[in-house]
């Protein structure tokens, strides 16, 4: 009798254990914030810098006086009480977003006093240190004057800030109380502020000494003379070395009788030198007048070509 003995053989299975090799990914390097007024001004300025900056516009004042009253603390050393201006909640917000993630904020509002103030509303908005030297100035803008000013940055200039604080809060005082004025007894909506009501008062200064001007006669002699091929004009000066004021015709005709001659001599000759100086540089309204007078642009293609110009045109290689 066979008996049969089955045997189990056991297989190990293996699991093959892949490991997946995990990267890290580099953190990116912070910027430099820089914070100008003009978004203009922000493209050209970025472009200088290199990538290590970023730069970003205010566009203009953030904070200012409430429109609905004086804004003034008249008990409290004339202290100005400020808001942030309506409709720019967003840009606040994305500001303080960058400048959270930011490397350093510089601050590169125009060099005036208007921008020293801006600078210094954002500091206060931004949480900044306002002894820290963070701002920037350059006066014109090309590359190596915005490379020279973030060598040396200062700190925001208070005596500035103070000054415009003092010619915003006078605005408001004089406008605020002398504009109602203007409503009842000339017309709705005119505005005056310390600009306006000097200008007026100039303005009526000089009308009124138009008007107490009393005319004077007076005549002149004009002669054109020759001294061989060459030619010129002179005018009569005086007599005997003096100056005489011709005020009637008798005047004239006393000096014409004592020329007996038509040849004339000359006693001394006078070489001096002269200064020239250069003409002074474009103002807004200058550029404008110039471009409409000697090229006939129009007041809109004047200022987008001269945007064009400042913001830089890429020319490629």
């Amino acid at each position: 009798m066979a008996t049969a003995t089955t045997t189990k053989t056991k297989t190990k299975t293996t699991k093959k254990s892949t490991a997946k090799k995990t990267t890290k990914k580099r953190a990116t390097p912070k910027k430099n914030l820089v914070i100008v007024e003009s978004p203009a001004k922000a493209k050209t300025i970025e472009k200088y810098l290199g990538r290590n900056y970023k730069v970003v516009a205010s566009v203009g004042h953030i904070r200012d006086l409430k429109k609905s009253s004086m804004s003034i603390d008249f008990e409290n050393n004339y202290e100005p009480q400020y808001i942030n201006i309506r409709g720019k909640g967003p840009l606040i917000n994305e500001l303080k977003k960058e400048a959270k993630k930011a490397k350093k904020v510089f601050l590169a509002s125009d060099p005036d006093r208007e921008g020293e103030a801006i600078s210094w509303h954002l500091s206060h908005i931004l949480g900044l240190d306002d002894h820290d030297k963070n701002r920037v100035v350059f006066n014109e803008i090309t590359k190596d004057a915005v490379k020279n000013a973030f060598v040396e940055p200062r700190a925001i200039d208070m005596d500035l800030v103070d000054a415009q604080q003092a010619r915003r809060v006078l605005d408001r005082i004089v406008g605020y109380s002398i504009s109602p004025l203007l409503w009842k007894k000339v017309k709705k909506g005119l505005s005056a502020g310390r600009v306006q009501s000097v200008a007026l008062k100039l303005i009526i200064d000089r009308e009124n000494e138009i008007k107490a001007f009393k005319p004077e006669e007076y005549w002149t002699i004009d002669g054109a003379f020759k001294k061989g091929a060459k030619k010129f004009q002179a005018s009569f000066y005086g007599l005997d070395g003096k100056k005489l004021k011709l005020n009637n015709n008798d005047d004239v005709q006393a000096v014409l009788s004592r020329i007996t001659s038509d040849d004339f001599n000359v006693d001394k000759v006078e070489k001096k030198e002269r200064r020239r100086n250069a003409p002074l540089p474009y103002t807004t309204s200058s550029l404008q007048q110039d471009a409409a007078n000697k090229i006939n642009f129009r007041t809109r293609k004047t200022m987008m070509v001269a945007q064009q110009l400042y913001e830089g045109i890429n020319l490629g290689s």
